[in-house]
């Protein structure tokens, strides 16, 4: 009887639980319908807007390539203004720079000018005094007298180089013909030497010759009396 109790229990247990499971499963499956509704909705305007994003690309199509093209001619036309401004830009420094460079020489000029205005009142003073008719007369005169004096000093110049080079050729030759002086000299010693031994020489076949006569003198007069006595014996 407690196991049936219990075994009852048990069942009651287990139906409740499988009502609750039940409306659980209901409570999700109407959230579960729901939610597909409200996708599809999501859906449907998402197909409705992509459709007319379609239409409003197709339509303005045309504006935005124009919108494109210009731009691309925008940047172009701001790339060549740039690039003309960079131009002028570095044309007006140098502009700026050459302009600088013309102030600093005129300003030297004008300290040149001050400081040479004293030479002018001395030339002044020159052509007041000789037979010069104006400035230019003696500046060409100096010219002229500077040209002659360069002209000078090349003359002298190649003169002082002819003569170096007249001297080296001088020690040159000098020391050829030295060379020359002593090979004949060592050649004369040598010939010297070779007389020398010549003459020892003819000294020495001189006493061989004399030897040579005497021998043949003997022999000569040894035969003679060889030849008395054959001729004796043979009476």
């Amino acid at each position: 009887e407690e196991d049936s109790t219990n075994s009852f229990i048990c069942v009651l247990k287990k139906m409740k639980e499988v009502r609750l499971m039940e409306k659980v499963v209901e409570e999700t499956e109407e959230a579960f319908t729901e939610r597909m509704e409200a996708l599809a909705e999501q859906w449907r305007d998402l197909h409705a807007r992509r459709a007319q994003l379609k239409a409003h690309v197709v339509t303005s199509g045309t504006t935005v390539k124009e919108n494109e093209r210009l731009r691309t001619q925008a940047l172009k036309k701001a790339k060549e203004e740039k690039e003309e401004n960079t131009k002028k830009e570095s044309e007006l420094l140098r502009a700026r720079k050459e302009l600088e460079a013309l102030r600093k020489q005129h300003q030297k000029l004008s300290k040149k000018l001050l400081k040479y205005s004293l030479f002018k009142r001395y030339l002044e003073n020159v052509v007041e005094n000789s037979q010069f008719q104006d400035i230019e007369d003696v500046i060409s005169y100096y010219k002229a007298l500077v040209r002659t004096r360069k002209d000078l000093l090349q003359s002298q110049w190649w003169h002082r180089q002819l003569m170096e080079q007249a001297k080296v050729l001088q020690q040159q030759i000098r020391a050829e013909k030295e060379a020359e002086m002593l090979q004949c000299k060592n050649d004369l010693v040598q010939l010297k030497e070779s007389l020398d031994q010549a003459q020892s020489d003819i000294h020495q076949w001189e006493d061989r010759w004399a030897e040579a006569q005497d021998s043949a003198a003997r022999k000569a007069t040894e035969l003679k009396s060889l030849s008395m006595a054959v001729q004796s014996l043979f009476q």
